[in-house]
């Protein structure tokens, strides 16, 4: 028999679908080393989902619809220097006020969630254009009982702030279609985090942005994802 999972209302994106990230690292978390995640529709909320094999990876199913497909993958990405600490606190100073927020309850980036409940990621713009910072303390409730954040956490950490870099929040609306990520380290939760998003340009209504998480200065790790407008 396959395994099982569900993706409680906690890990929502958008208000009755799960986090594209948080899924993506669900489903990636069950390959060894880096992956790459494709969501074919909305992860649907507090149902079973069945884990299969497919190909040479995995398929995530609400029944007989694919929800997503997972495949071992080599990541190169050239990943800017981590921001100082002084860096980012000044941009999330300097930054103009944030544009009405699409999902406002969005575990990663929602401005209606609050530290314990959500990642409280809130990305600001940043230097070069095109590019966005957050600073993140990941919270208790992210580690598992070695106390390092789990690998799924990661991974939706790694989602939102790419569509801010792409300058897509509260203008126009983007759902993730693709990650591809590689966890390099994980860090210990409280540790002092920093989220950086940046855009890789785009190709009709497809765009494209890194991410990356560093922890006191040290990478974790990075991402390529591909954004749908819809």
């Amino acid at each position: 028999m396959g395994e099982t999972l569900a993706v409680a209302r906690r890990f929502r994106g958008p208000p009755d679908s799960g986090n594209g990230g948080y899924v993506a690292g669900l489903l990636a978390g069950r390959i060894d080393g880096p992956a790459r995640v494709r969501l074919r529709m909305p992860p649907p909320l507090e149902i079973p989902l069945d884990v299969v094999p497919r190909h040479e990876g995995l398929a995530l199913l609400a029944g007989e619809e694919v929800v997503a497909t997972a495949i071992p993958a080599t990541l190169e990405l050239e990943v800017p220097a981590a921001p100082s600490a002084a860096d980012v606190a000044d941009a999330v100073r300097d930054a103009p006020p944030p544009p009405e927020h699409i999902f406002p309850g969005c575990f990663v980036c929602g401005p209606k969630r609050t530290p314990g409940d959500g990642l409280c990621i809130f990305p600001v713009p940043f230097t070069p254009p095109g590019t966005a910072v957050a600073p993140w303390t990941p919270d208790a409730s992210l580690a598992d009982d070695t106390g390092a954040v789990r690998p799924e956490f990661l991974w939706a950490a790694l989602d939102c702030p790419g569509a801010f870099a792409l300058q897509a929040w509260g203008r126009t609306r983007v759902l993730l279609g693709e990650l591809t990520a590689r966890i390099d380290a994980r860090p210990r939760a409280d540790a002092a985090c920093v989220a950086l998003g940046w855009s890789l340009g785009n190709e009709g209504r497809k765009h494209y942005a890194g991410t990356a998480v560093f922890a006191d200065g040290a990478l974790c790790g990075v991402a390529r994802a591909v954004w749908i407008q819809v």
